[in-house]
């Protein structure tokens, strides 16, 4: 048998493979530009933000990047790859989906009830929580360290599974951090601008000192070749400059100081019901 000839089970396996993905994004997608247009409808004169449409659609567009082939498999097989990958569905794709504001999008389109029980779960003690900008610092950049200097990057290369629930960390810690840092969408108890500021230069900090200790080789746990895992780290270095800058000047552009004194000026029971819009 010629061993250069394609196998058809083979290559309709890993098409199958990739159409999943694939068919969730559209879905996702869909859903984002259905909620889009009954919110137009019920309030015409209102209406959505075009600029917010277009940011969920380059998420959308970041993840299919991300996701399906050619970045995917190569991302499986080198580390530079792998670190792209993690640039786009850890900070890139998700300051995408949070400029997008979907939290407020479901409060224009939800009945009024579940409106205020999505309300009531947003204030909630355990979203406070996950909501501190602490707690969204140490799942998404903190848990680096754990990735790299610990055995788990290669375990997660071995295992499909976890390859993709590391794929959904990267993904739902980026929208939490950019959510609490610079997003439009309500937050249980945001801190100031100046303490994000500062939580966003603790993130940029870790990120610099984790990339060139991954350069260095200092308690790097990744099995691939120095030259691989040095681009990777540049490729660290440099990429998660780029988007913390973005997400310092998205900090900037959604933050209305206005808004809070409007808030304060409003009687309680109004301001409950329209502050998250």
């Amino acid at each position: 048998m010629d061993h250069h000839m394609r196998d058809p089970g083979h290559d309709a396996g890993s098409s199958l493979q990739w159409l999943l993905p694939a068919l969730v994004l559209l879905a996702v997608a869909g859903a984002y530009l259905l909620l889009v247009r009954r919110a137009r409808r019920r309030n015409p004169a209102q209406g959505w933000s075009r600029w917010r449409t277009g940011w969920f659609l380059a998420g959308t567009v970041l993840l299919a990047v991300a996701l399906l082939p050619p970045v995917a498999p190569f991302a499986h097989e080198d580390f530079r790859g792998h670190m792209a990958q993690h640039m786009l569905i850890g900070m890139y794709a998700p300051l995408a989906f949070v400029l997008a504001a979907p939290v407020t999008l479901l409060l224009r389109t939800l009945p009024a009830a579940r409106g205020r029980q999505l309300t009531a779960v947003l204030r909630s003690p355990p979203a406070r929580l996950i909501a501190h900008p602490a707690v969204a610092l140490v799942l998404s950049t903190g848990s680096l360290a754990v990735l790299y200097f610990t055995p788990l990057y290669n375990t997660t290369m071995g295992t499909p599974a976890a390859h993709w629930l590391l794929h959904a960390h990267f993904l739902l810690s980026g929208c939490l951090f950019a959510y609490v840092i610079a997003g439009p969408d309500p937050a249980p108890s945001r801190p100031t601008v100046r303490a994000r500021l500062v939580y966003l230069g603790v993130a940029i900090a870790a990120h610099a000192v984790i990339s060139q200790l991954m350069y260095g080789g200092f308690w790097v746990d990744v099995h691939a070749p120095v030259p691989q895992v040095q681009a990777g780290a540049e490729i660290m270095y440099y990429g998660g400059d780029i988007a913390e800058l973005l997400l310092a000047v998205a900090l900037v552009a959604t933050w209305r100081p206005e808004s809070r004194l409007a808030a304060t000026s409003r009687p309680a029971a109004t301001r409950d019901v329209t502050a998250p819009a």
